[in-house]
């Protein structure tokens, strides 16, 4: 397990390997774009992040460790187009660094919060006072963690406090026919199990969320990529096939013309 960098040098110290990176090509006025190879970690949810960061290195391999984890990520440097961000974009979680500039940290998650947005926030920052830990929180924010830190930490905090907002104690998601725990990627059916790839745990994570509830080509796409990726071509339909080739073909229900969908227990 690496350890998220606290430098502005250009070299980073990424899962035991020091290289000498890039900074990705601005594309648009607002996030960056990003090539992702296709060999992802385990360990994360199905989920859209907004990771709000102005330190190009530390963003740079923040953004590159959840998306290794199978995580949708997009990316902004500073607190106006983080703001601009929640109020075009459902975000499922918010990691926020305060020193940011234009509109510090602790305003963004004023106004995040004024404007009735509840979507689960970690803090991310240097800041290691108490007191800023207590405004923090007092603000509004989920949790807040003192960089630098572990990736897994960061990983298990974003599913605890998920789970928090969803009302659930348990990681396990389940509709009474499969089973699926986000924090070792195993699927189970009965008493077959196995460990899906990152793709196949997005997919199945984004539908047993919503069990009941039919999701779109394009809904699916949206969960498995970020703004800036690629979207595979028959991407869907392939993890799709491949799921039920693992568990049954009733696992997962084709509504034609439609999308997909779980049964609710």
């Amino acid at each position: 397990m690496w350890k998220l960098p606290y430098t502005k040098s250009r070299w980073i110290f990424l899962r035991g390997v020091v290289r000498n990176k890039p900074l990705p090509e601005r594309k648009d006025g607002l996030f960056f774009r990003y090539s992702p190879g296709s060999d992802r970690k385990k360990g994360a949810e199905a989920v859209r992040i907004l990771l709000v960061e102005d330190d190009m290195m530390i963003g740079e391999a923040v953004r590159e460790a959840l998306r290794e984890a199978a995580y949708a990520v997009d990316w902004v440097q500073d607190g106006e187009k983080a703001l601009a961000g929640v109020d075009v974009q459902p975000y499922e979680l918010v990691l926020l660094d305060l020193g940011l500039p234009r509109v510090d940290g602790m305003d963004v998650l004023r106004a995040i919060r004024a404007r009735r947005n509840d979507v689960p926030l970690i803090i991310l920052t240097a800041r290691d006072a108490v007191e800023e830990r207590i405004r923090g929180l007092d603000l509004g924010a989920d949790d807040y963690l003192v960089k630098p830190f572990e990736t897994g930490e960061l990983l298990a905090r974003m599913r605890a406090v998920r789970r928090r907002r969803d009302g659930a104690s348990s990681p396990i998601l389940s509709n009474g026919r499969i089973s699926l725990n986000p924090a070792t990627h195993e699927a189970a059916v009965g008493t077959a199990s196995c460990v899906l790839s990152a793709r196949e745990f997005a997919l199945l994570h984004a539908l047993l969320s919503v069990p009941g509830r039919i999701l779109s080509r394009a809904e699916l796409e949206g969960k498995i990529y970020g703004w800036s990726e690629e979207v595979e071509s028959n991407a869907v339909e392939f993890l799709i096939h491949s799921l039920r080739r693992k568990f049954g073909t009733d696992v997962i229900k084709n509504v034609r013309g439609v999308g997909w969908m779980v049964s609710r227990a």
